[in-house]
């Protein structure tokens, strides 16, 4: 399978032989073969593996987004995305970078709401003023 991992800003990475691949959905795991039906799935922040022709695996932590598999074409959209061998620091650089990135926008949509509603307040004093 062709496995494409991308980012808004671009391409995280390209695969063209992927065996396998299983990733975190909000239903749980999903485990891919070539021979799988098409499919659309909405992932949730975990890590996904792969797996070569050679029999390594590797690992991606990967925050929110949509996968897409058509035919032996699996593509996946994210915000944030890490590769690595080893699951422990994986795991560390998820805590450490997709936690902060997560926090950062919970204040920036809480500043948002406040300037919403106080231009939505300035407003409605304007037209009745």
């Amino acid at each position: 399978m062709k496995l494409s991992i991308l980012l808004p800003l671009g391409v995280f990475l390209e695969v063209p032989d992927a065996t396998a691949i299983v990733l975190e959905t909000a239903a749980g795991s999903l485990g891919l073969l070539p021979q799988r039906l098409d499919f659309v799935a909405i992932l949730v922040p975990g890590i996904l593996a792969y797996s070569t022709p050679g029999g390594s695996e590797v690992y991606v932590a990967v925050d929110e987004g949509v996968a897409v598999k058509t035919g032996e074409v699996v593509c996946i959209t994210v915000r944030q995305a890490a590769g690595g061998t080893d699951l422990e620091q994986l795991e560390q650089l998820v805590v450490r970078e997709f936690l902060v990135h997560s926090e950062r926008d919970q204040a920036v949509r809480s500043v948002m709401v406040r300037l919403e509603a106080t231009f939505l307040h300035r407003y409605a004093e304007f037209r009745h003023g």
